[in-house]
């Protein structure tokens, strides 16, 4: 399966698709809430995974990086995750460029966007949201 397989499953009500060694998860739910849920079932979900979402920022991105993901794509991504994304070795496409992930209200910053901001590492933006997102 290529990235485009996997790109070709973000249709309708899925928000996010995870392909690794033959399996193909997807969700429905909003935001970093699928990535943190694998991340946290098994370290290792995203190993060597293509991860298609309709939205990644710096939060998304650093969950991608954390979990060593092969490739990342995002209908909407900042320029911020795609420089983190390639900085770290993780082809990454999307098609549409953003300079910032605004929240749902539409009236600021994305509140995982903003927990993120000071984080150092990979692994400390995973500490961060796995404590944000309830599941």
């Amino acid at each position: 399966m290529t990235i485009n397989d996997i790109i070709a499953r973000l249709t309708g009500d899925t928000t996010c698709v995870v392909y690794r060694d033959g399996a193909v998860s997807l969700s429905m739910e909003k935001g970093i809430k699928p990535l943190v849920a694998l991340l946290c079932e098994n370290g290792d979900a995203l190993c060597g995974a293509y991860i298609a979402d309709r939205i990644i920022g710096r939060a998304a991105a650093y969950l991608a990086i954390y979990g060593r993901a092969a490739e990342v794509y995002g209908e909407v991504m900042t320029d911020e995750a795609l420089e983190m994304l390639e900085s770290a070795g993780i082809k990454a496409y999307r098609k549409i460029a953003a300079k910032h992930i605004i929240n749902r209200r539409g009236d600021g910053i994305c509140p995982m966007e903003a927990a993120t901001a000071e984080a150092e590492s990979p692994r400390e933006a995973f500490e961060i949201l796995k404590g944000k997102v309830e599941l």
